[in-house]
């Protein structure tokens, strides 16, 4: 839509991570040259980490289109929350391998048949694994294992490891010493800069031909910084916004005032979608509460209170002199039967009845008065 307006070529701000917008920020080129690096040795892990957006799938991608013209079979595969033999089929899935109904073992035997293979061929096997922190740890031990495929005494498979943040700590657990001996590097990519902010803007502007249309004020820039933290993910996000609202206003120039009112907007409708994520939680999983009717009348709370001792005190009387007469009758101190010994069976159910009954009530009023002393 607005594209059409300003004459652009494309969408310079789209989220899908096309290799052809790669912007070489100074953390992305230093992610870059690790991976080439990675390359050149043919062997071990490669490991790059980074929060949410920050464009590890778009370096995947751009490592990709470079590896078109040298002889290498690279595969690609986004993990889930899967087991080793699970993570096995999907790597050989990747290859083009059969799968189904398949064993580790023969998994296994099919993947080192297509490394060997290849190798013959005079091509290297390369397997890329994003989103490797949904890994469970055996799933991990499943790729070092692959690493030690090898034929003549070389390796017959090399892996890029992609991560977020939490990678790096599950990296330094117990029992994955093995795992970190084959990292030949590891790098942790950082959003952009307040001035690589501008010229990342521009820099993909450029790529559809932006002649200038519409005008960007210079604190603009700054403005996208302070409302995105340099994440390229969320520079996208909120220009492609700042780019629809402009051409709905019919607007040649951008301000800062536009950006901050596109920003609040976002801002806004993520504030009520997670406010309506919050009432369904609680409408299906909290139960209705009793509200208290005498806690805004602490004058009134405490009299009932006393009168709920008093009734107690009255009851723990009632209950002593029970217990005084029972003792008294048992006791052969008097001449004369004794009232419990002259008591029927049933007659002695009563009275115990009575007297459980009565320290019921009385363990209840207890309750009642420290529920209201709490409430």
């Amino acid at each position: 839509m607005y594209d059409e307006f300003y004459q652009f070529t494309g969408k310079p701000f789209q989220l899908n991570p096309d290799p052809s917008f790669f912007f070489q920020s100074k953390g992305h080129q230093r992610a870059m040259a690790y991976l080439r690096y990675g390359i050149q040795q043919e062997q071990g892990f490669i490991i790059v980490t980074g929060d949410v957006g920050t464009g590890k799938t778009m370096l995947v991608n751009n490592l990709f289109r470079e590896l078109e013209s040298k002889a290498i079979v690279a595969a690609k595969i986004v993990s889930s929350n899967v087991r080793e033999n699970d993570l096995l089929r999907l790597i050989a899935s990747s290859f083009d391998l059969p799968y189904e109904r398949s064993s580790k073992a023969a998994l296994l035997r099919h993947l080192e048949q297509f490394f060997i293979s290849c190798k013959d061929e005079g091509k290297r096997v390369l397997l890329l694994v994003d989103e490797v922190q949904n890994l469970p740890r055996d799933s991990l031990e499943e790729l070092r294992m692959l690493s030690n495929f090898d034929y003549e005494d070389e390796p017959l498979v090399q892996s890029f490891l992609l991560g977020q943040r939490e990678f790096r700590t599950m990296m330094r657990a117990p029992g994955l010493e093995q795992l970190r001996q084959r990292v030949l590097a590891a790098y942790h990519l950082k959003p952009l800069s307040d001035r690589e902010v501008e010229t990342y803007i521009k820099h993909r502007l450029s790529k559809v031909d932006w002649n200038g249309d519409p005008s960007i004020d210079d604190d603009v820039y700054f403005a996208v910084y302070r409302f995105t933290n340099g994440v390229p993910r969320r520079i996208n996000t909120l220009f492609d916004r700042v780019l629809l609202n402009g051409c709905l206003e019919e607007a040649h120039r951008i301000t800062v005032a536009d950006v901050e009112m596109v920003a609040d907007e976002m801002e806004a409708e993520q504030a009520d979608d997670a406010e309506s994520d919050d009432e369904q939680t609680v409408h299906a999983e909290r139960p209705r509460q009793v509200k208290s009717p005498d806690r805004a009348d602490p004058g009134a709370s405490m009299a009932e209170i006393k009168k709920l001792g008093a009734r107690m005190e009255a009851m723990q009387r009632t209950i002593d002199n029970l217990s005084d007469r029972l003792e008294s009758s048992a006791t052969p101190k008097l001449p004369g039967p004794s009232l419990w010994s002259q008591a029927s069976g049933s007659r002695r159910a009563t009275i115990l009845t009575v007297l459980l009954g009565l320290g019921i009530a009385a363990i209840g009023m207890a309750g009642s008065v420290v529920y209201r002393l709490l409430t």
